[in-house]
């Protein structure tokens, strides 16, 4: 049996990986000149490579531990030794742990909200968030809507939209309650998605998170295609032909591992069921422009800082130590979001520059100005992305429509972090969906 397999991100070379070890035939199909998706990084010199997409795995991320085991491929901690930056409103405090210090009331109010946020997220099934009890209720608002009637004070309130800028790269106004709810599900709790220690940022991949793409590609080795971006996917009685600008494949069955978005960009012949072209139309991708900042050494650590930043002041209002092992260069990075994101996405990279120097030297002093690199990468101008770090479904979506995110169309099975079940979104939940779509391959051939 041969499959073809759209799009040479983690979820796709997983699956080719699995069915290959199960005796199949395969081809990848990538657009792009180099495998990966949205994990990609740059050089910087004296062969040290920095993560200009994902990068973090996190305790509970065993899918993608137990891959980086098996591929041979070592992990670090994300520095996280002293106090965090807190600057709220224009005053800069510090802080140890998740929760900044600021007044009792908004801190209390805060915590409050945020218990009974994650009480109902896990009342989401994973699997199926539009049954939970209450689904259409919570599907039929916004995020923004629960944070104005359940945080009472404006600091509350501001924290839940930061975390809405900083986990869905887009505004809470413009996110269902039910999809904030399955996300939090999804990555076990508020606390465990916005942490570092046992955290989703707990720890790095040595090399870069790029090294388990070219880890899975390398045994595949022709059968990964770089530069053919699929046009057209045409199913038939006994297969499918999956053509390019200049080839064409049978198949099988063929496994789609794009963003949901970028799927509506092939031809499907016969179409795909309306219900499925209208859940991809309205699952957009967040906006996000990762900020790096390369200096001589990581003047903050000296100062007893973490490199974290917890701020209401934007563009940059999140940063993490970067540094790389074994290099004495201090590395800063932090993210343009949401409306941030889109903002400083209409100007040139040197005002984005002189942006997130500002935004550092507020955080950490006037050191911060003095870089000695910078680079930064608009994931919303990414043609073969458009956007990260995934998709979010908008109010009423996953009530109308969710049942067809994974369900096969055909011939066609649907891959990709934005399909998984636990920790949907990141790599964990891309080497998930990897595995699902080839098991379901497999079934059908058995059938």
């Amino acid at each position: 049996m041969s499959v073809v397999i759209v799009g040479a991100g983690l979820a796709g070379l997983v699956a080719a990986r699995a069915l290959r070890a199960a005796g199949r035939e395969v081809v990848v199909l990538e657009a792009r000149d180099r495998v990966g998706g949205r994990l990609f990084g740059r050089e910087i010199g004296n062969g040290q490579w920095v993560d200009l997409g994902g990068q973090w795995v996190g305790a509970t991320q065993h899918r993608a531990r137990n891959l980086l085991r098996e591929l041979g491929l070592a992990t670090y901690p994300t520095y996280n030794q002293g106090k965090n930056v807190f600057y709220w409103s224009g005053r800069r405090t510090y802080y140890r742990g998740l929760v900044p210090r600021f007044n009792p009331i908004a801190l209390l109010d805060f915590a409050r909200a945020q218990a009974r946020l994650d009480r109902m997220a896990r009342q989401v099934p994973l699997d199926a968030p539009w049954t939970a009890p209450r689904a259409r209720e919570w599907d039929g608002q916004t995020f923004e809507t629960w944070i104005q009637r359940n945080a009472k004070t404006a600091s509350a309130r501001s924290l839940f939209r930061l975390f809405a800028e900083a986990v869905f790269c887009t505004e809470a106004s413009e996110l269902s309650l039910l999809h904030a709810l399955f996300y939090t599900h999804s990555g076990d709790d508020t606390t465990t998605l916005g942490s570092v220690a046992s955290g989703a940022q707990e720890e790095r991949i040595q090399g870069g998170a790029r090294m388990i793409c070219l880890r899975l590609a390398e045994p595949l080795g022709d059968a990964v295609r770089l530069g053919q971006p699929v046009i057209g996917i045409r199913q038939t009685e006994g297969g499918a032909v999956v053509r390019t600008a200049t080839d064409s494949f049978a198949a099988e069955r063929v496994i789609v591992a794009l963003p949901p978005h970028l799927t509506y960009r092939i031809d499907y012949d016969p179409p795909l069921p309306a219900s499925r072209a209208q859940l991809v139309q309205r699952m957009p991708a967040g906006s996000v422009i990762k900020c790096i900042a390369i200096y001589e050494a990581p003047f903050w650590r000296a100062a007893g800082l973490t490199g974290q930043v917890t701020s209401n002041t934007g563009p940059v209002k999140v940063t993490f130590d970067n540094s790389l092992p074994d290099d004495p260069r201090g590395i800063l990075v932090g993210f343009m979001e949401g409306a941030d994101a889109r903002r400083m996405g209409r100007v040139s990279q040197d005002e984005r520059r002189e942006a997130f120097l500002a935004c550092a030297v507020r955080y950490f002093g006037d050191q911060a100005a003095h870089a000695i690199d910078y680079l930064d990468l608009d994931w919303s101008a990414e043609p073969w992305t458009g956007g990260c770090y995934g998709a979010h479904f908008a109010p009423g979506v996953w009530s109308a429509f969710g049942d067809m995110l994974r369900a096969p169309c055909g011939r066609i099975h649907w891959a990709g972090a934005d399909t998984g079940v636990k920790w949907s979104g990141y790599m964990d939940g891309a080497v998930e969906s990897g595995e699902r779509a080839a098991a379901e391959v497999l079934a059908a051939a058995r059938a």
